[in-house]
């Protein structure tokens, strides 16, 4: 920090990332473009740049501003007069301990990586033959003028290699999944060969609509005219004094916020990604749509988007499903899908995906399975992952506008996992939010009868890749309870397997008890009807809050609402509705 004591209390360090596979700053052109941008959206918002610096796929700034100037604001104005498309950022106070911590790792890492790159370009994977190291020297692999055959995706994997060598903890986000769809040993494409061209297929479209300045403008106008987006981010001050006390000023010791995607159109987190795959499947030619569904939500939204976009929808439900969700089944219906019941196995989730799966493989030429979570075989796991990565971006800027810091904690339920790694991607680099998944321990993890695959599984190949699951000692898939139907499922997104053994986030189960518990404490306190699903996830922070220091800042994922949970939750509670 020698040579920037001179700066005020106003003074920012930003880090602004480009969208995953963007061309990015190396070229002298675009970087006069964007520094153009920049010199004029600060100057709009009074800010005065001190100095930058391009990195291949991001950017680092360090601004002074005034009492009233306002990061937040200047950042989307930047966005808005780029031509370039970005993923996210993240602003420091120069006067938090924090700024001086993240400064110290950020170097001593980029050094380390630097050092490692130049001396071992074939194992980071730069090149696959020494001879072909291109660099004159390790500055030349870290700045603007990277040479032209160097990929960025190459890049980043060397990066993740250096990390995991290293003894690191993981790698960022943005580095997974690689080539083969891993996220570390987990991911993959376990597959009959008749869906592998269809897989290679999808992969390549989604490849070039992400370098598609089209593609992302009109995904943009659908999630903010159809979607409803954003969504808001609201303090739930009533439920923050009930589970964890007021100070002596009746201000609540712990602070909630909830991501309300339970606002969202369709009731729930999963139009996210349901409109962004009808897009694909339109790009790929393909008139006829499948998909699963447990709790119904995510049929719900698929036949939401065939209806919008006149595509063919068929959606398999289980039996034990279509019983407990009879309003969504009524809604699918309603919208012109094709509802089929699966009476196999449990009749739940699991099997609807098996029937969906053997339905693809028949029809594969005309059809797209437009999969409901980050689960499957690559590249579902990561589209699926930045479709949903939509809801973390938009409460980071949320947040930071509140309260003026980073969240403490970002929480959500977890069964897939689409609503959870949507959350917490966007803050994977920021080592200061703890991330924590609620999984459904159903009538407790010690009986058997639950869904915690995190918490009581261990790692296998379901439905295409290799993450954890329940399963017996021969390998054979245990049959799942949970209270819950989007959560009534043996397997978890390969994503969330690498956060679970990189130590990255924890993962943690809720019963049906507690669950319930948490579906009328927020019901009671804050006129908020939630989902079964992330009412796991507001039992467990109901069950921390009395531990958390004063002050500390909670980010809740209200990933759906609870409409359709109504008949079940009532029975749970022995109430007669006719």
């Amino acid at each position: 920090m020698q040579g920037f004591d001179y700066m005020g209390p106003y003074a920012y360090s930003v880090t602004i990332t480009t969208a995953k596979r963007q061309k990015a700053f190396v070229s002298q052109a675009i970087v006069a473009e964007v520094h153009e941008a920049l010199t004029e959206a600060a100057a709009l918002h009074d800010f005065e740049i001190r100095a930058y610096c391009f990195m291949p796929d991001h950017l680092h700034l360090l601004m002074e501003g005034s009492e009233g100037s306002s990061l937040i604001r200047m950042v989307k104005r930047f966005k808005q007069l780029s031509a370039h498309r970005y993923r996210n950022w993240v602003g420091r106070s120069l006067w938090q301990r924090s700024y001086y911590d993240h400064l110290l790792g950020s170097d001593e890492e980029a050094g380390r990586a630097a050092g490692y790159i130049w001396d071992n370009p074939v194992v980071a994977g730069l090149v696959d033959d020494r001879s072909e190291h291109p660099f004159s020297g390790p500055r030349e692999a870290m700045g603007p003028d990277r040479p032209e055959g160097l990929s960025l995706q190459r890049f980043r994997n060397a990066a993740g290699v250096l990390h995991k060598v290293a003894g690191g903890s993981g790698t960022a986000a943005d580095v997974f999944p690689d080539a083969r769809g891993r996220f570390g040993p987990f991911g993959g494409k376990f597959v009959p060969e008749t869906l592998s061209g269809a897989l290679d297929e999808l992969e390549r479209a989604f490849a070039a609509a992400q370098d598609d300045p089209a593609f992302h403008a009109e995904l943009d106008a659908l999630l903010h005219d159809f979607v409803g987006r954003p969504t808001p981010l609201y303090f739930a001050r009533n439920l923050s004094a009930r589970i964890a006390g007021t100070t002596a000023g009746d201000t609540p010791r712990v602070r909630v916020y909830l991501k309300r995607e339970d606002l969202a159109h369709t009731g729930a987190h999963k139009i996210n990604n349901a409109v962004g795959q009808a897009l694909l499947a339109r790009r790929l030619g393909k008139q006829r749509i499948i998909a699963e569904t447990g709790a119904g939500q995510h049929g719900v939204a698929t036949a939401t988007v065939c209806a919008m976009f006149g595509l063919e929808c068929i959606v398999y439900m289980g039996e034990e499903d279509v019983r407990r969700q009879a309003l969504n089944v009524f809604r699918m219906k309603l919208l012109g899908g094709e509802v089929r019941v699966v009476t196999s196995g449990s009749r739940t989730l699991k099997d609807a995906i098996n029937e969906a799966i053997r339905d693809w493989v028949t029809n594969v030429e005309t059809t797209h399975y437009l999969l409901g979570s980050a689960v499957g075989p690559h590249p579902y796991p990561l589209l699926v992952r930045e479709f949903q990565s939509v809801i973390g971006t938009e409460a980071r800027e949320q947040v930071l506008a509140v309260e003026g810091r980073l969240p403490d904690y970002a929480v959500a339920c977890v069964g897939g996992g689409s609503n959870a790694i949507g959350l917490f991607h966007p803050f994977y680099h920021d080592a200061s939010v703890r991330f924590i998944g609620v999984e459904a321990a159903g009538e407790g993890v010690e009986s058997g009868h639950h869904a915690a695959t995190l918490v009581g599984g261990k790692p296998g190949v379901l439905h295409g890749s290799y993450s954890y699951l329940l399963q017996d000692e021969n390998g054979q898939v245990e049959e799942t309870h949970s209270i819950s139907a989007g959560l009534d499922y043996p397997g978890v997104g390969p994503e969330h397997a690498f956060y679970k053994e990189s130590g990255r986030a924890q993962y943690v189960a809720a019963t049906d008890a507690e669950a319930l518990d948490g579906f009328r404490l927020l019901s009671e306190t804050e006129g908020i009807i939630p989902a079964l699903e992330p009412s796991h996830a507001i039992a467990y922070v109901a069950k921390i809050a009395p531990e958390l220091p004063d002050g500390t800042v909670v980010l809740l994922g209200l990933s759906g609402r609870g409409d359709k949970d109504m008949d079940t939750v009532a029975r749970a509670l022995g109430v007669d509705l006719s």
